[in-house]
């Protein structure tokens, strides 16, 4: 990365740490909160990490070549494990990291070249027990799950405005799992903000949306809007952009 563009990430990296400090502060019974969830649940574990900061950030380096900002739901058991504390480490992951290997062309290493951030770093066993635990921790829980997800919206501005591909481009953003992002879903607040902050910038065209990559949809998916002979990077930006034209309504003119 060149001085100015290493300088913006290390600067969001830090902003997102401050954060995410502020978050686990303002919910101090958290841990307590979802560690009783899990203690219902027929497969149990200890909570080790409420709020999970994404800690492979912290492996990127000046040299490292960033190609993919990826964007997941929240942390899941795996990810949230003290011996753990990255994203998308989980069988998501395993199925990421499996497409990218097997797809060269598209030059992207998961584990090198790709920052991963979520929509939310509260932890949760799945993505849609972030409702019960909404009804669990009240008012309190839900306004901060709130603001975590306009948090990382503006997170995820701030590192995309400071990261360029060695094309002196932008490098494109992926959100995965777009089925809660609409209204009434658990990331409503987080499609909003990205709403916002996104529809007077010109990076909106680099942003796509794509199905999650857990059980095989993103592939699932892939296949089955591919067009016989088009290039693996057109069918990827076509479905993108329809996804992100019908669920963030950004339509690029």
């Amino acid at each position: 990365m060149e001085n100015g563009m290493w300088d913006r990430f290390v600067a969001a990296r830090e902003r997102y740490r401050r954060e995410l400090e502020k978050l686990r502060k303002r919910l101090p019974q958290l841990r307590a909160l979802q560690q009783s969830f899990v203690d219902g649940r027929s497969q149990t574990y200890t909570v080790e990490t409420p709020v999970v900061y994404n800690t492979a950030l912290d492996a990127i380096g000046v040299d490292s070549e960033i190609r993919l900002i990826l964007i997941g739901d929240n942390p899941g058991r795996r990810e949230q494990a003290r011996g753990n504390r990255r994203y998308l480490v989980g069988p998501s992951g395993k199925i990421a990291e499996k497409f990218f290997r097997e797809q060269p062309s598209l030059h992207i290493d998961f584990r090198t070249n790709v920052i991963i951030l979520n929509k939310t770093p509260i932890h949760s066993p799945r993505t849609g027990d972030l409702k019960e635990l909404c009804r669990l921790g009240g008012t309190a829980f839900a306004a901060a799950l709130e603001q975590s997800q306009r948090c990382m919206a503006g997170l995820l501005l701030e590192f995309h405005e400071a990261l360029i591909n060695h094309q002196g481009l932008p490098v494109p953003v992926w959100i995965t799992g777009y089925s809660e992002m609409k209204r009434g879903g658990i990331f409503e607040t987080y499609t909003e903000e990205l709403r916002r902050l996104y529809s007077a910038s010109s990076l909106q065209q680099s942003v796509f949306l794509y199905r999650h990559f857990s059980m095989n949809q993103f592939t699932i998916d892939l296949k089955r809007q591919t067009i016989p002979g088009e290039l693996l990077v057109q069918s990827l930006q076509r479905i993108g952009t329809a996804y992100r034209e019908q669920i963030l309504s950004l339509i690029i003119v």
